[in-house]
């Protein structure tokens, strides 16, 4: 497949080409604005037949592409999976957040499936070390354009129910610990966008 780039903008010598959409092509001209519980065979067959790989310091500032990120959160016995970010995170405006959702970028060779599921779980021991069985379930497809990193990204969320709280962190993560909700929304106001939201969502 042919990559373009955008016009008057020099990627990174050594960027990585990751999977994105335009935005026309994915979403309604008025979209959903947080999550929305959508048949995912449906946006997965338009990201299949629209697909591009583009240079990320490109798309992180182009709001006419959306960046296609599975976003996960793992549950075990009524807690969730708290995640913070590093200082030296590679997505700079979310340094130091926390977050509930694991997961990242696609890339070409990534997608040696049609299945997102299998896009997610790839994602997810990328990023923790976890050993036990798990039950997955889509949420929804979350979208935010309240901010900078919204506007350029759109988020395909799952649960994961795990039946061991054997769980640690690899990759940039800084930590994560198991937390109760309540334990949870102590730490709200420090949680990124995304996870705000999804947490919201959850806690209904």
């Amino acid at each position: 497949m042919k990559t373009t780039v955008a016009k008057n903008v020099s990627p990174n010598v050594h960027d990585e080409q990751i999977l994105v959409v335009k935005r026309n092509q994915l979403l309604p001209e008025n979209a959903w604005q947080g999550i929305a519980e959508v048949d995912f065979e449906k946006y997965l067959k338009i990201i299949q037949s629209k697909k591009e790989f583009l240079p990320r310091s490109v798309m992180e500032t182009d709001p006419s592409y959306k960046q296609i990120i599975p976003y996960l959160v793992f549950k075990y016995d009524g807690k969730l999976f708290l995640t913070q970010r590093r200082a030296q995170a590679t997505e700079t405006r979310l340094k130091n957040k926390f977050s509930l959702g694991i997961g990242g970028h696609i890339r070409e060779e990534d997608m040696t499936t049609d299945s997102v599921m299998d896009w997610a779980m790839r994602e997810f021991h990328e990023e923790v070390d976890y050993k036990g069985k798990l039950n997955i379930k889509p949420i929804g497809i979350l979208n935010d354009d309240s901010n900078d990193v919204g506007k350029v990204h759109i988020g395909f969320v799952f649960l994961l129910e795990g039946d061991s709280d054997k769980i640690k962190v690899k990759s940039e993560l800084k930590s994560g610990q198991l937390y109760t909700f309540d334990e949870c929304d102590k730490f709200f106001d420090l949680m990124e966008n995304w996870s705000q939201t999804v947490f919201t969502f959850l806690k209904k």
